[in-house]
């Protein structure tokens, strides 16, 4: 928000430095980004007020008229030009009384300006000299905005109001110090010249002087009689009001407006534009005009005697081409101002440019309304269309503000369009602004900010906001939930009620009020406190403590932690059905509006990010051992009720199992392969204290994503995941190349436990262990976890170590049965083992083992 100020003096008295003022606001939340003078790089001996007194034909030009120029000097300049705005006047003059009145901006020779016809930004400076065009001396310019620096206007020269005296330094006339103040959302009430000059007010004790609500209509008709109002849903549009405007001359707008536009930021395009746009930057209230001809002709084509507008949703297909000449595709949830024949607007973001107002308009029909902040944000962020109009909308406009801001501009259309006001509005207001009651307490304060404020100073601070404020014993008991939020009120103390102003949207509860408090007293004047109330209650929150043990013991077997996009879209994870052919789509979580196709769903496997991740990073890294940690959104139910949101971890390795290097061997150049993984699973479940007989993995050969080597993991009878190696097809359709690709995804759920045992170091035994082998022999069918679970129940606490070290199939050996060679290992912490203990141990193992699986101990 660009706040000139000397138009901000117009509405409130300053007395501070502007240094001092800038600091002010923004220690009471108005960040003040800059301070610029404008103009502050203009030569005053050289940059004057001038007023041009006759303009000739050039001898030798067509295009181009001699100027002679007043500018406080002895003589008058005469100045070569083709500037179309004084072009015009040619063979006029102030002596002859053809010429009116024009003040200008004039450079004398000497003068340091803008280079126009620089492509360099920003523009280069040159230096005025005397010249010849087409053989007629020029002695000096008259400038542009463009030459100024002003803006990028250069169509025609900077005309001055009528009573620039001639001779006046440029930067004593035109200089301004013009403050950028950056607002955050909750001070949208400042994107207006009067909310600035509320807050100035409220902080310095300036006296206020906000514009008159006042207009002058005419006539014995009414606004009703030419048009009507009707709004669809009241809770995208509370109000919409239309004023009538007869009988205006389209022409430029007054000079000081337009310079006061100028230095906002605008730029001045005609008296009735110009008028919308100053009521908007002066009061903060958005406005369109439409020409109502147009709006006649529409009306009447359809058969209607006088326009109806209607605040619709738009209609399916429905498309409109706006102002700035854009063909826009709309949808049902962007509102709309239509008429009969269809859509005028798109409401709060950019007029249509079937109804706009052009140089022949005589008849404005002026909209001022309110439309819900979210609606306009999406419409806008569709659209990809920012507006001003737009910019306020999406932060909230209070609906009693327009039928104040629709009497401005009319009055202003009256005076400087010479229209003639018709009486009454046309005022669709069926969801009025209520009136909010908020309170607070000396207590609360002092719980908030530490301060001791008595309730004669809190109220003194909010009455300078233009709260109302009274004392009252305690809340009423029908006080809405909100106005009491939270409040904190001493031994019963009293408690004020502030009436909150219709300009302030923002205050809602408690909470609010001592945030004014504080900005008025000062952020500055609130001391330090130490905390002095009791901690709230901790609470354990065993997902996460799960979580993080998981990232701890992934990182330790030597992954990477990564962090992927919950969003994706369906041909991903239609990838993961590669090997099935073509299948109908699973339910996801669709965005409404997303920001870009590629993340149009939320994911429903973790699975799918992972090999994102991995197909990326394959360009970088032929070795990759990662893992994730997150949620997954399934709606199964499809009835529009909250997806589930499963927390899981998925676990990724593909290339070689470590590192390569010079010094690698072959072994080392081998892949990771299903049992890598495995293992890293079996690790994960183990460290996390889960009895390593309870684990357990069932062959999954059918599995759509993954080839033979693919298992369902679980904990017990609960499910815990699946791993695998992923199918060639699969791989392929991620761009994953020729190496193995091993994935697993477990849930996290059945990982949770109440409480964790901090792992303690074991003693490392004095005495010799005994290690022999034993091979069993048993049918095809019995898994080798069976065995060695059968193993190590046998084996009892002596057992330390239990490695697989040989499978064999083949003479003697029958059709139908397999040798499973293990590697045991017997040690005890206390003694070394007899032979007679090695000799029992071995017994009671080979009879769990045939007890368990129908193994024999080979000899």
């Amino acid at each position: 928000m660009l706040v000139p100020i000397s138009w901000l003096k117009e509405y409130v008295d300053i007395t501070l430095p502007i240094d001092a003022l800038a600091e002010r606001i923004t220690l009471a939340g108005l960040e003040v980004a800059s301070v610029k003078r404008l103009g502050d790089w203009w030569d005053a001996q050289t940059l004057v007020v001038g007023q041009v007194i006759a303009v000739k034909p050039h001898p030798d030009a067509d295009r181009l008229v001699l100027v002679d120029v007043e500018h406080g000097a002895t003589e008058a300049q005469q100045v070569v030009t083709g500037a179309p705005n004084l072009f015009q006047y040619k063979g006029q003059s102030v002596a002859a009384g053809t010429l009116p009145v024009l003040k200008i901006a004039f450079a004398r020779e000497g003068a340091v300006l803008a280079d126009a016809y620089s492509e360099e930004r920003p523009r280069p400076f040159k230096k005025l000299k005397p010249a010849k065009i087409r053989g007629i001396r020029s002695s000096g310019m008259v400038c542009s905005e463009l030459e100024l620096g002003l803006s990028e206007e250069h169509e025609g020269i900077l005309l001055l109001p009528l009573d620039a005296p001639p001779g006046v330094s440029l930067p004593d006339y035109l200089g301004d110090d013009v403050v950028e103040i950056e607002l955050t959302p909750d001070m949208a009430r400042c994107l207006s010249m009067s909310g600035v000059a509320r807050e100035v007010h409220a902080l310095t004790g300036g006296a206020l002087h906000l514009p008159a609500d006042g207009w002058q209509p005419s006539g014995d008709d009414a606004a009703s009689d030419y048009a009507a109002v009707e709004i669809e849903d009241p809770l995208l549009c509370n109000r919409y009001t239309a004023t009538l405007i007869r009988d205006v001359t389209v022409g430029p707008s007054p000079l000081w407006m337009q310079e006061r536009l100028r230095k906002a930021g605008q730029r001045p395009i005609s008296n009735i534009v110009d008028i919308t746009n100053y009521v908007m930057l002066e009061m903060g209230q958005p406005l369109h005009a439409f020409d109502y001809d147009l709006l006649l002709e529409r009306a009447k084509a359809s058969g209607a005697s006088t326009p109806t507008v209607l605040v619709r949703s738009a209609r399916p297909g429905e498309k409109m081409t706006t102002l700035d000449g854009q063909a826009r595709q709309l949808d049902e949830s962007m509102l709309l101002i239509t008429d009969t024949a269809g859509p005028i607007a798109i409401a709060g973001v950019m007029g249509g440019a079937e109804t706009e107002v052009h140089d022949g308009t005589r008849h404005i029909l002026l909209e001022s309304a309110t439309f819900e902040g979210i609606n306009n944000r999406r419409t806008s962020q569709k659209l990809k269309l920012h507006s001003e109009a737009s910019h306020r909308f999406t932060r909230s406009v209070p609906a009693t503000l327009n039928d104040i801001a629709a009497r401005r501009a009319a009055e202003l259309m009256r005076l400087y369009a010479g229209g003639r006001i018709v009486p009454g509005l046309v005022d669709a207001y069926p969801a009025p602004q209520a009136v909010t009651t908020v309170y607070t307490s000396a207590g609360d304060v002092r719980r908030l900010l530490g301060m001791d404020l008595s309730r004669g100073q809190i109220a003194s601070a909010l009455e300078k906001l233009d709260f109302r404020v009274k004392e009252v014993a305690s809340p009423p008991a029908d006080a809405p939930a909100n106005a009491v939020f939270g409040l904190y009120r001493a031994d019963d103390e009293p408690v004020l009620a502030a009436t909150v102003p219709w300009h302030r949207l923002d205050v809602a509860m408690p909470a609010d009020l001592t945030e004014e408090v504080a900005r008025i007293v000062g952020y500055d004047k609130v001391g330090v406190t130490l905390l002095d109330t009791a901690l709230p209650p901790q609470r354990r929150n065993e997902v996460l403590e799960t979580e993080e043990k998981i990232r701890d013991i992934l990182v330790a077997c030597g992954l990477q932690d990564t962090i992927g996009y919950a969003l994706t879209t369906p041909e991903n994870h239609r990838k993961l059905l590669a090997t099935n052919g073509d299948q109908p789509d699973p339910k996801f979580v669709e965005l409404a509006n997303p920001l870009s196709m590629d993340r149009r769903v939320m994911r429903r496997d973790l699975m799918v990010t992972a090999l994102e991740n991995l197909a990326y990073n394959s360009r970088y890294a032929d070795r990759q051992a990662i893992f994730e940690i997150g949620r997954v959104y399934r709606p199964e139910n499809g009835d529009g009720t909250l997806p589930e949101e499963d927390r899981r971890v998925c676990i990724a390795l593909t290339g070689s199992r470590q590192p390569v290097n010079y010094h690698s061997s072959e072994s080392d150049k081998e892949s990771f392969d299903f049992f890598d993984l495995k293992g890293v699973v079996e690790t994960l479940v183990s460290r996390m204290g889960i009895e390593a007989g309870a684990l357990r993995f069932a062959a999954h050969p059918e599995s759509a994503s993954f080839g033979p080597r693919c298992a369902l993991v679980s904990i017990g009878e609960q499910s815990l995941g699946i791993l695998g190696e992923l199918h060639p097809k699969v791989r392929t359709a991620f761009g994953l190349g020729e190496a193995r690709v091993c994935i697993a995804e477990l849930h996290i759920g059945p990982l949770v436990r109440p409480s964790w045992q901090l792992s303690t170091m074991q003693p490392i035994s004095v005495y010799q262990a005994v290690r022999e082998d034993l091979a069993f022999a048993v049918d095809e069918e019995v898994t080798v976890r069976r065995v060695r679970d059968a193993i190590v129940a046998g084996g009892g606490d002596l057992l330390v170590d239990v490695e697989l070290f040989d499978i064999y199939r083949g003479a003697p050996l029958p059709v139908g049965q397999k040798s499973l060679a293990w590697r045991v290992a017997y040690q005890s912490a206390e003694r070394n083992l007899a032979e007679k203990e090695i000799n029992s141990l071995r017994a009671r193992i080979v009879k769990s083992v045939e007890e368990a699986t129908g193994g024999v101990l080979r000899g």
